[in-house]
């Protein structure tokens, strides 16, 4: 008589989370989404109440003014957060690209060269940062608060004293002067044509896919065939090009560069990614809620300048919206963490 015999099929590499990750994108928009819409219609309110032309497209110009360069730091910022790591040398980047560019364009270089070596160098830091983090594995919070002082050292070494100035006043209006027939300034626009590319990135490609698995269980996504490191050395490049981008077109806004250029701006960088709903433990957030998030920062920042508020004010603002970034969208996470601790009971003394 034949014996039965029974085969097991073996398990599939699944990771916390797998059966949110693979519904549409979309589904997620009624929860933290959503609330950002009501949040945003709420600052407009908030912005009317304050000053009558608040809605005026003119205003709404300059929110597009100040806030596009932030704005295409966040995209590729997102990306790295949503895999677990951080990224907080995005403005110093910014800053070393611009320097760069203004010591070649100064020392004899065409514009153009110098626009490309600055991207090279956009490119490199990210590189040096990816190197650290994900081949050899170093904490990425550390890493890049290193280099953020490294880029930011670098810049005063290759400018300081000095404002460079005299870019070509063809170029320089980019920076200054809307697109032709809209309200919108240029670097806004370069940073909508990229949210929608990063949006099918992450959304609609085996790529965007492996971003989320990486954030959820990197472990788990690595049996599964995902090259956890090639991608997070990848988004570091990327993240430092792009922050070069930023840094030419900041350049460009200010007609000048100098060694301090974007101090200061990783943190409404961090806000607006966080504030888009984008978990601080990677795995979650949409690059549509990452939008809204510019949008009211960018408004609210432009109806507290318009009341005279202090730039210091308006930090400690910026302050608290990170906080309630981190705390609200990921309170579920908050918990469960909290939970599993306290079921582990304090640790045997020593």
């Amino acid at each position: 008589m034949t014996p039965d015999i029974t085969t097991t099929k073996p398990a599939t590499p699944s990771y916390q989370g797998a059966d949110d990750a693979g519904q549409p994108f979309w589904r997620g928009l009624v929860r933290w989404e959503t609330a950002l819409v009501f949040v945003l219609i709420a600052v407009l309110i908030f912005g009317s109440a304050q000053s009558s032309d608040f809605l005026d497209g003119t205003n709404f110009f300059y929110i597009s003014l100040n806030m596009g360069e932030i704005a295409i730091m966040a995209l590729p910022l997102t990306l790295i957060v949503m895999t677990g790591e951080m990224d907080l040398s995005v403005a110093s980047m910014l800053g070393l690209s611009g320097t760069v560019m203004g010591s070649l364009f100064h020392d004899g270089w065409s514009v153009w060269a110098a626009m490309a070596a600055a991207l090279a160098v956009g490119a490199a830091g990210g590189a040096l940062n990816g190197l650290l983090v994900s081949k050899m594995g170093l904490p990425s919070i550390a890493v890049t608060i290193g280099t953020l002082t490294l880029f930011r050292g670098l810049s005063e070494i290759v400018l300081a004293p000095r404002t460079i100035t005299g870019f070509p006043m063809s170029l320089t209006k980019i920076g200054v002067m809307p697109v032709q027939g809209t309200k919108i300034a240029w670097s806004a626009l370069i940073f909508l044509v990229l949210a929608v590319i990063f949006g099918v990135i992450l959304h609609a490609t085996s790529l965007g896919r492996s971003i989320v698995a990486i954030g959820l269980q990197p472990e788990a996504a690595r049996f599964s065939g995902v090259r956890v490191d090639r991608v997070k050395f990848g988004l570091y490049v990327a993240s430092g090009l792009f922050c070069a981008l930023a840094g030419i077109l900041f350049t460009l806004k200010n007609s000048s560069v100098s060694y301090d250029a974007g101090t200061g701006l990783e943190l409404n960088v961090v806000a607006i990614v966080l504030l888009g709903g984008v978990s601080i433990f990677g795995g979650r957030g949409t690059v549509i809620g990452v939008v809204l998030a510019v949008v009211i920062v960018g408004c609210l920042q432009q109806a507290l300048t318009q009341m005279g508020v202090q730039p210091e004010v308006q930090n400690i603002v910026t302050g608290a919206l990170l906080l309630v970034s981190v705390v609200v969208p990921n309170g579920g996470e908050l918990v469960r963490r909290i939970r599993a601790r306290a079921k582990r009971g304090p640790l045997p003394a020593a």
